[in-house]
């Protein structure tokens, strides 16, 4: 596995693992470290896309980190 492989890996693994954790109960979609989950793993996963040069991922895991960010704003204007 390349740098780049391990780099979208890791991102993909947080993102499933903030789904997975939210599913089972233990983690609310509201909480901080849901939203820092995905947003951290959206960068990754959007930053491996674009060292590829993989335009369709680019804009899903790109989208991703905005709606992560907007959730993240949203949640420090709360607290």
């Amino acid at each position: 596995m390349t740098a780049i492989d391990w780099v979208g890996s890791l991102g993909v693994f947080l993102i499933l693992m903030a789904y997975f954790l939210n599913v089972s109960g233990r983690l609310s979609n509201r909480a901080l470290a849901y939203i820092l989950l995905n947003l951290c793993g959206a960068a990754l996963a959007c930053l491996a896309s674009a060292l590829l040069e993989y335009i369709p991922f680019i804009i899903l895991e790109g989208a991703w980190v905005l709606v992560s960010t907007h959730s993240l704003l949203t949640y420090l204007k709360r607290s």
